[in-house]
């Protein structure tokens, strides 16, 4: 028999072609240990049960948030055998499994994304009114979509989906949904809100919104968000993280979108408070023009016997003053060419006078004064 003899890098070689064939990807699901990550991009830990031991290495950004030795995880990774540091799983995706870990590793994160700030009240955004573009992330074909299209539409209408099609489960779904808000965050026009949707499930199939990745690129979304996992028992931190939650997809829509009959009922309320204030308006109008029409009246009425009186007296002093008045009460005017005379003194003998009567005129001349 003839021996194979492998110089030590010939065998890694070797074995890891042969783990490449063999095991390309495997699923290991145990107790954490000896976790640690090292400046601040590097983590290391195990995975063991009653009877082994498995060494894990890969990114701190494959992490789905802080995680504590003693929680229940599942692992995706590469076996590799490496030429110094021996034997490790290059591990691509870490969850916590079963309910008393999932919820462990979720109150670590909320505690250290609350410390930060992520999930204060002053972050909260008001949704826009009356959105005409909306991003939607969720499954194509799950019934949380089917619903939230159909509500939207029976309520107002007219909106524009932008449908990003994702899984909402398993260990690609924190990914796949950060990787759909970046897109909706970089088209031109932006929507005007963004909401992230599915149905219910067990602590298993609602871990992705407890994913760190996810949370964070909820919180620090450019535009509003709304978030609506169909559970009630247990927020998620996607759910603390959006401008806005909602307890079902069917009730996300009715957050989103105001409801057309009762806008249709407020328009007609309000045309018909319009109408009456114009009315009443108008009406106001009427008696104000009526008053004033009134008052100016009689402003002229009384400026009309004002300027009648001033004609009488006027008539009466022009009576009092003419001169024909007083040649027909036996006064005369005497003239001397054209002068007036008003006195003796204007007169010798032999001036010729001119006097005027009430009914003619009389030459006369002075023969003596």
């Amino acid at each position: 028999m003839n021996e194979i003899v492998f110089s030590p890098a010939d065998f890694v070689a070797v074995f890891n072609q042969t783990l490449e064939v063999a095991y390309p990807v495997v699923v290991i699901e145990g107790e954490l240990a000896n976790f640690k990550i090292s400046r601040n991009a590097w983590v290391y830990f195990d995975v063991k049960d009653e009877l082994a031991s498995v060494k894990f290495f890969g990114s701190v950004f494959k992490l789905p948030g802080p995680l504590l030795d003693g929680l229940r995880v599942r692992v995706i990774g590469q076996p590799r055998l490496h030429p110094q540091f021996g034997f490790s799983i290059t591990f691509q995706s870490i969850a916590p499994v079963g309910e008393g870990s999932i919820k462990k590793a979720a109150d670590l994160l909320r505690a250290k994304l609350a410390a930060e700030g992520l999930f204060a009240p002053e972050r909260k955004r008001p949704l826009p009114a009356t959105p005409t573009r909306i991003g939607l992330i969720t499954a194509a074909s799950s019934a949380a979509c089917a619903d939230f299209i159909k509500i939207l539409g029976e309520r107002w209408g007219g909106v524009e989906v932008l449908l990003a099609d994702v899984p909402v489960q398993g260990q690609e779904a924190p990914a796949a949904i950060v990787s759909a808000l970046n897109h909706l965050e970089q088209i031109s026009p932006l929507v005007d809100v963004l909401v992230v949707t599915r149905g219910g499930g067990s602590a298993e199939d609602l871990a992705a919104f407890n994913d760190e990745r996810v949370v964070r690129a909820i919180a620090g979304s450019r535009t509003p968000t709304l978030v609506a996992i169909g559970h009630e028992i247990d927020i998620s931190l996607a759910e603390l993280a959006a401008d806005m939650r909602a307890s079902t997809p069917t009730n996300a829509a009715q957050l989103v979108v105001p409801d057309r009959t009762h806008v249709v009922s407020q328009l007609q309320s309000t045309q018909a408070s319009l109408y009456k204030f114009l009315l009443g308006y108008i009406a106001l109008g009427l008696r104000d023009v009526a008053e004033q029409r009134k008052y100016l009246t009689g402003q002229v009425f009384s400026l009309l016997d004002q300027l009648r009186q001033n004609a009488q007296a006027a008539r009466k002093l022009i009576g009092v003053f003419d001169p024909a008045a007083a040649l027909r009460r036996g006064y005369a005017i005497v003239k001397k060419g054209r002068a007036y005379v008003t006195g003796v003194g204007q007169v010798s003998a032999g001036d010729r006078l001119a006097i005027q009567l009430s009914d003619g005129k009389i030459n006369a001349h002075v023969v003596g004064s």
